[in-house]
């Protein structure tokens, strides 16, 4: 069996734990760095007291399953229409505006949360994952392409044997991170990278009843972290230390990245807060390392990924 021959399809569903049956023509997303695991795999010990100094052998008590793979940030090249990985965001606690022919917008949301069911091929074994939620992260690097980081978890049932598909997948071509007008605290500052986590909490509770001995996966919590790397400069041009201790809320926004109708997105934060200062180097030039927390400013709106 070969490792590089996988394909991941997901969907959304409509009753929660209940498969909607993705199928390769419509569901496929394009994935890079797939790894399957089991995640919280149980395995009940028997400490019978016996003459014996042997043990006894212990007793498979359920598992869930867990997926984790990166996904290029593009649009889907119509502008109003939800891009490829618009349910990984969803299935992630963000809530989808669409505002047709014109934006695609994801925030955070504090219910309502969908759930998804994954279909993991590998080389001839499928994988079956109902009931997942998970967690994201984010990478905008200069001169590559942007970047979410996803790691999902759900119920998984015994793989099959399961010939692959001929997946379809969409062909828009991410756009490159470049020529954006970054800006932080209105300050134009020059940064090479963005980092953010979007801190998703994931929540496993037992339940006595499930075959697998696992209830319902839960998004029960979000912290907001990330951070950049400007060019250090003189106070006069931003006096960075001086805004870190005042503990103020300021605006971050990547400014459009991309170029073209339908594959153009931003990120906007509203409320961050400098949390750690260091130094850096980026061939030679003093860099202002910076961390930062994002807070809500009017509600579930610590951060927001829009597409046009």
């Amino acid at each position: 069996m070969l490792k590089t021959r996988q394909v991941i399809l997901a969907k959304a569903e409509s009753t929660y734990n209940t498969d909607p049956t993705p199928v390769v023509g419509t569901d496929a997303v394009l994935v890079e760095n797939l790894a399957f695991s089991y995640d919280g795999a149980r395995m009940a010990e028997r400490a019978a007291v016996r003459a014996s100094l042997g043990k006894l052998k212990p007793i498979f008590a359920g598992t869930l399953g867990q997926l984790t793979f990166d996904v290029e940030l593009k649009g889907s090249g119509t502008a109003g229409t939800a891009p490829e990985l618009g349910p990984l965001l969803k299935g992630c606690g963000f809530s989808e505006t669409i505002v047709a022919t014109t934006s695609v917008t994801y925030k955070h949301a504090s219910s309502g949360h969908s759930s998804l069911t994954f279909y993991y091929y590998i080389d001839g074994l499928r994988y079956i994952m109902t009931g997942a939620r998970g967690s994201v992260s984010l990478s905008l690097q200069t001169g590559a392409t942007g970047k979410l980081s996803f790691t999902f978890t759900g119920h998984v049932a015994t793989p099959t044997d399961t010939a692959l598909g001929v997946a379809t997948y969409n062909a828009t071509v991410p756009p490159p991170v470049i020529a954006g007008a970054f800006s932080l605290d209105s300050y134009s500052a020059v940064i090479a990278k963005l980092e953010c986590d979007w801190g998703i909490e994931i929540a496993k509770p037992d339940n006595l009843s499930a075959t697998d001995g696992y209830g319902e996966i839960r998004i029960t919590g979000r912290n907001v972290t990330g951070s950049v790397d400007p060019a250090a400069t003189l106070v006069a041009a931003y006096a960075w230390v001086t805004k870190w201790k005042s503990s103020a809320s300021y605006a971050l926004a990547t400014g459009t990245i991309g170029a073209t109708a339908g594959n153009r997105y931003a990120v906007s934060m509203p409320a961050v807060t400098y949390t750690e200062l260091g130094e850096g180097d980026r061939e030679g030039i003093l860099t202002t390392d910076l961390k930062f927390v994002a807070a809500e400013s009017t509600g579930d709106d610590e951060c927001s990924l829009a597409f046009t």
